[in-house]
């Protein structure tokens, strides 16, 4: 679902996403943090989303440069035969919301490569595009939230339920894991909220995010898709060697601690 300037996506459709809770210590956030919820009782779904979306907007105004590489790999069972393709990407991203992307090498089938993953490329791209930020960003303008109990662990202990409001291939519905320190997205588990392909009938995404300096940035995908007429196709990325290569003091972007 990568990152992008205006919030959290998938690799599908990117995306994709950063974080840090912004204070004068980590100990005096996590103090602040935890009085504040003993004090107030439970944050809401409403509360969290709005402390996420705050601190997306203050990591993708830090994040002005950064490149790191994939491994792309697909397998493919079903009618008539077995397949199977990888390919080595690097991508470049540049703020506010260009991704350059430079294959280094692929093999296998030629079919997949530039049917489906050179194609995963393009829709990335897509969604960087003109006022799709805005229109798939991880929002309230986008999506309804619902708070999901038991579900959560230590890390990321808010699990939210979200629906997307308009049926698009670059928007997903399903769960999320939020970071409670730094109101991150940490984990996903969604599938597309409209099929990118006819012959697509269903797929399973799950997507992991890891913190790399001040920002959360892609781990790893792997998507599970049902082929209309038969097979499975079963992708996964893995995001590796990240460098931040330009970057703004997240002090200087930040709007105070969460929820203020």
């Amino acid at each position: 679902m990568s990152m992008s300037k205006a919030g959290t996506r998938v690799p599908l459709c990117s995306a994709l996403l950063v974080s840090l809770l912004i204070a004068a210590s980590p100990l005096i956030a996590g103090r602040r943090q935890a009085a504040a919820q003993q004090c107030c009782g439970p944050l809401t779904a409403s509360e969290i989303v709005d402390r996420m979306v705050e601190k997306n907007a203050e990591r993708a105004a830090a994040l002005e440069r950064y490149r790191g590489r994939r491994n792309y790999q697909i397998d493919y069972s079903g009618f008539p035969e077995k397949l199977h393709a990888e390919m080595v990407v690097e991508m470049t991203y540049q703020a506010p919301a260009t991704k350059t992307f430079q294959v280094i090498s692929s093999s296998g089938s030629s079919l997949l490569i530039n049917r489906v993953l050179k194609r995963l490329l393009e829709t990335e791209q897509e969604a960087t595009q003109g006022d799709n930020p805005r229109r798939t960003a991880l929002t309230k303008e986008n999506y309804n939230f619902t708070l999901l109990d038991g579900q959560g662990d230590p890390q990321c202990p808010y699990v939210l339920g979200v629906e997307p409001k308009v049926p698009s291939k670059l928007l997903y519905r399903g769960r999320i894991w939020v970071d409670a320190k730094d109101f991150a997205v940490c984990r996903v588990e969604a599938e597309p909220a409209k099929n990118p392909d006819f012959l697509i009938k269903k797929t399973i995404i799950h997507h992991t995010y890891e913190k790399i300096a001040d920002f959360w940035l892609a781990e790893r995908n792997e998507s599970v898709s049902s082929i209309r007429f038969g097979g499975t196709a079963v992708l996964t990325i893995n995001y590796e060697d990240y460098e931040i290569l330009a970057a703004r003091d997240m002090k200087d972007v930040s709007s105070g601690p969460a929820g203020h």
